[in-house]
């Protein structure tokens, strides 16, 4: 097969391939630990990792030698039939979460769309039939299906695709008079990620998370977590909605699961599931061999392998170097995040950042115009931490020094 150039690729996706994605200006071909290589051989560290996905990093030996052993074994049934790895992945995503049952579907995305029909399933269950309505957050994100989209904030994202599935209200994070107005007798459920990810890596301060539950609890209204960015050792934490207090009745999670196959989780506690019916929710390919068999394998790498750990150890390290970066760079207004989730807030936009440490190398992502996003690779190294925030410094000088000239 002739290696096509970044220009074939172009050329090719131009006349075949949606237009719907804003590339940037390079292509990977190959992977290994917390570098990519784009089609000339020109090494990147890599400190988005697929958008949080690659959690184990690029070509794990390991994950590689568990999903050939399966794909040479046995990739595919269905759900008609029973397999043995579903269960076990279950059993492990109930322990670390506290919640009871687990749903398995092909992304994080799939996994909100879950969360909120069996928080309808439950109200109908109920009798409750009006109960139909949620509550989601400014600057929240829940993917892209017309469910997930509906809890989405942005406008941007919303508009084209109106009418919505309602009434969504969004509150400000953080306005709790907001937030008891906003529940009512209507309200099916509350969903908030506990680290906002596409709105800026914005925390929910402790405050508001037990405004949250304080309105659960008095109101019965359903409370989903939304951790398919935070959850699974992304922030030293299994979960971190445990962190803040918080109790919910769903959480969704994604990303990390499969280390870069697609699968996604909807885990819930018993009082929902047991409101959920034969045929009420479906899926053709999700919790199949394959994606069972690399969450299995990340779940063992993060818990008894040592990953979770080792993000405890590496993730301060970055919010340090990071705090250091910000007081030496007046364009940078603020850093927020936890562990290895973090996000520079600029007073500018964040493009000439995102190009400019691509053009040295590096690799970090822009989010919410003016943020600067880092979800690395939980297994990055110190060394490559080091690195990473010496090519941020001297983007920040440069992109300093060209608003001076």
């Amino acid at each position: 097969m002739n290696k096509l150039t970044l220009d074939d690729i172009k050329a090719l996706e131009a006349r075949h391939v949606v237009t719907t994605y804003k590339r940037q200006p390079v292509a990977f071909v190959r992977g290994s630990g917390s570098r990519l290589y784009d089609v000339d051989g020109r090494e990147y560290l890599d400190l988005i990792s697929g958008i949080g996905v690659a959690s184990l990093g690029h070509a794990h030996p390991g994950l590689a030698a568990a999903l050939a052993d399966q794909a040479s074994t046995l990739l595919h049934t269905s759900n008609l039939y029973y397999h043995p790895l579903q269960g076990q992945a279950a059993a492990r995503l109930t322990k670390l979460s506290g919640l009871a049952r687990a749903f398995f579907a092909n992304s994080g995305t799939e996994a909100v769309e879950g969360c909120l029909k069996f928080a309808r399933r439950y109200w109908f269950t109920q009798g409750a039939t009006a109960r139909t309505n949620f509550v989601a957050l400014e600057n929240s994100f829940g993917g892209r299906t017309m469910g997930a989209l509906s809890v989405t904030w942005d406008e941007h994202y919303r508009a084209p695709f109106q009418p919505l599935i309602g009434q969504v209200t969004f509150i400000r994070s953080g306005d709790v008079a907001a937030l008891e107005a906003a529940v009512n007798d209507r309200t099916a459920a509350i969903i908030a990620e506990p680290i906002q990810g596409e709105g800026g890596i914005r925390p929910l301060s402790q405050e508001f998370a037990q405004a949250i539950g304080n309105v659960c609890r008095r109101t019965g209204t359903l409370y989903i977590a939304d951790e398919v960015q935070t959850g699974l050792g992304r922030t030293g934490y299994p979960f971190y909605f445990p962190v803040l207090g918080l109790e919910p009745d769903l959480v969704s999670v994604g990303k990390a699961l499969g280390s870069g196959v697609p699968v996604g989780a909807m885990l819930m506690s018993e009082r929902v599931a047991a409101a959920i019916s034969p045929g009420d929710h479906g899926t053709t390919y999700g919790g199949n061999l394959l994606a069972c068999r690399a969450a299995l394998f990340f779940l063992e790498q993060l818990m008894d392998n040592g990953v979770l750990e080792h993000v405890q150890a590496v993730g301060p390290l970055l919010e340090r170097r990071l705090r250091a970066l910000a007081l030496k760079h007046p364009v940078i207004v603020e850093t927020r995040g936890v562990g290895l989730m973090q996000g520079l807030q600029l007073a500018v936009d964040a493009t000439p950042i995102v190009d400019g440490a691509r053009e040295r190398g590096l690799l970090v992502n822009r989010t919410n115009e003016k943020v600067v996003r880092m979800l690395p690779p939980l297994t990055i190294e110190a060394a490559d931490i080091d690195r990473a925030v010496e090519i941020l410094d001297e983007v920040f000088a440069a992109v300093e020094a060209e608003v001076h000239a």
